[in-house]
């Protein structure tokens, strides 16, 4: 019985600073755009990364070279 005095505060403390936590973040817009993450995995802003049209011909357009590709 003499532990559940303890926890009960220990555990209200943590409440409290779970909750300054939760109304500091939704302050700052951390939780404003909520679909935006969603939709942006699908954006096309990677064409660098891709396969050229060229580069399927079998290598033509990069003939001679034979060191990769930087990123």
């Amino acid at each position: 019985m003499d532990v559940i005095y303890s926890l009960i505060p220990g555990m209200m403390f943590f409440g409290l600073i779970f909750l300054v936590v939760l109304v500091w973040a939704v302050k700052k817009g951390q939780y404003e755009d909520m679909e935006g993450n969603a939709s942006r995995i699908l954006l096309d802003d990677d064409e660098e990364m891709m396969d050229h049209p060229d580069d399927a011909k079998g290598g033509e357009a990069d003939k001679g070279n034979s060191e990769p590709k930087q990123p």
